[in-house]
């Protein structure tokens, strides 16, 4: 029986890319300049495709979490937490709310320039349901950082993207306290208009950083709660450093068999939404009155605690981060890895030199459109269409002004006929584009993502994804828009794996 003031986590979605870069095609690649990164070949980090950044993965783990209602009415305060969005001077969380049409009088925030941008997210959720100024808040955390060729946090690092629902009521995760130490600790910074991180020196960090202000952040917390530290069933924290994690949990007086995979060997480090990767991928395992402690190092110390209540298995049908970690595609093209994440000129060709101003005007007048591909219902013939218009597409019946907003981008879809396209521009040729019919009705034109050629066919069934459509080079402008990619039987995939 819940306590009536009583708040927590009410849902989680998790989403990692599909592309797994092999870290011994890194080390191969490099082992003339730096055979020193050998030794860290083994395993595999996640790898955003070409046309994936902080705010679509940020999307697809809302998705996750949300499902495939088209009512989002319950959501009326968003959090997004990243060091990587692509806006410096746009409010990245009000793209995040366009794309999963959220009402407009949503609160969206966007949390940046630390580690804990994440766990940052989460308490003011936190924060604003406990305060009564939201029922329903959405934190969001998703990470996509560059770094060097040739250096450790290459492959150290990943892609990837969590979500949580914090409310009052269906709570799977009971709230149980928090503290944050703030300390200008500088283990890593990246100034202004820099693409990559300065690092300092590991023991410095390991020594000083991790060892000092973690234990004193936990041992807070647990005397803020009265919890003992023989209480705590799984112990989450970010850390790309091998058995520190063991050290920090001795100093914390917690069982080393607590210590919660960092899911290092199977997608990296994902920059500030790993503290809330890593809580759902342990929220998936986790079992009624299990506790769970929360810590994410960056700028001083985040610790949360939680206890999980017996609605986490209203959860268990959820794709999360183990469903994302097992749907996966091996890549070894080093190269490619470069060239989406812009770390070499390459030549485009002479069809690559549009100039792709965005007409914002355009944009806003058309938002439900592209930007939650959200077309139009005739009320008189039911007829479905996209885009929406004024006058019906209903055969013998072109009735005016009679449409409905109608949501696409959670209905299933198959591809009518498709081309794999050689000749026009593509970040990842062939481009593949074709026609998708829509269960229910309508039909539109689109590109398909995350595909091999060979592998796409008419009948295959598709699902829609929000992904980066092109970008203005001139101007600095991403243009968004939905795409289709096939929908694969994971399971399937998980046991070919084993």
């Amino acid at each position: 029986m819940m306590a009536q003031n009583e708040i927590g986590l009410t849902a989680f979605g998790g989403y990692i890319p599909r592309l797994r870069l092999q870290r011994k095609s890194i080390t191969a690649a490099n082992a003339w300049i730096a055979p020193n990164l050998v030794s860290k070949g083994r395993g595999e980090r996640s790898m955003g495709n070409w046309d994936e950044d902080s705010v679509t993965m940020a999307v697809e783990a809302a998705r996750d979490l949300l499902g495939r209602s088209d009512d989002r009415s319950h959501v009326d305060a968003l959090f997004f937490g990243s060091t990587t969005m692509p806006f410096a001077d746009r409010l990245n969380a009000g793209i995040i709310s366009a794309a999963l049409t959220l009402d407009r009088d949503v609160q969206a925030v966007d949390i940046a320039s630390t580690q804990r941008a994440g766990t940052t997210s989460l308490l003011q959720g936190l924060g604003a349901v406990a305060a009564g100024s939201a029922e329903q808040a959405l934190v969001c955390a998703a990470d996509r950082r560059k770094t060097r060729a040739a250096c450790a946090q290459e492959l150290e690092f990943g892609d990837g993207a969590a979500a949580l629902s914090v409310g009052r009521d269906n709570i799977i995760a009971r709230y149980l306290g928090s503290h944050t130490q703030t300390v200008d600790f500088v283990d890593h910074f990246r100034g202004s208009g820099e693409e990559f991180d300065y690092n300092w020196e590991e023991r410095w960090i390991r020594d000083e950083g991790y060892s000092t202000i973690v234990p004193d952040t936990v041992r807070a917390l647990l005397q803020k709660t009265s919890v003992n530290p023989s209480e705590i069933t799984h112990f989450v924290m970010p850390c790309v450093f091998p058995k520190l994690g063991q050290k920090l949990a001795k100093a914390c007086g917690l069982e080393q068999t607590k210590i919660a995979d960092t899911l290092s060997a199977v997608c990296g480090e994902t920059g500030s939404a790993h503290a809330l990767v890593m809580l759902v991928h342990t929220l998936q395992t986790a079992k009624p009155g299990e506790k769970i402690l929360l810590v994410n190092f960056g700028g001083g110390c985040d610790a949360l605690l939680f206890e999980v209540t017996d609605l986490i298995s209203n959860m268990s049908g959820r794709r999360g981060i183990l469903g994302a970690l097992a749907d996966r595609q091996e890549e070894t093209n080093y190269m490619k890895f470069l060239t989406f994440n812009g770390l070499v000129e390459w030549e485009r060709g002479m069809r690559g030199e549009q100039d792709k101003k965005t007409a914002l005007t355009t944009l806003y007048r058309n938002e439900d459109t592209i930007m939650g591909l959200v077309g139009g219902r005739c009320t008189e013939t039911g007829v479905v269409q996209f885009p929406r218009s004024r006058i019906s597409v209903a055969p013998n019946n072109p009735a005016v002004d009679t449409q409905e907003p109608y949501k696409f981008a959670e209905r299933q879809a198959h591809i009518l006929s498709w081309s794999a396209d050689y000749l026009s521009f593509s970040m990842n040729p062939p481009n593949h584009y074709g026609m998708m019919v829509f269960e229910g009705g309508g039909r539109i034109m689109m590109d398909i993502a995350d595909v091999a050629p060979g592998e796409v066919d008419s009948g295959m069934e598709v699902r829609m994804v929000f992904r980066i459509k092109d970008f203005d080079d001139q101007r600095g402008f991403k243009r968004y828009f939905w795409k289709a990619v096939p929908v694969r039987d994971v399971a399937k995939q998980a046991q070919a794996a084993e």
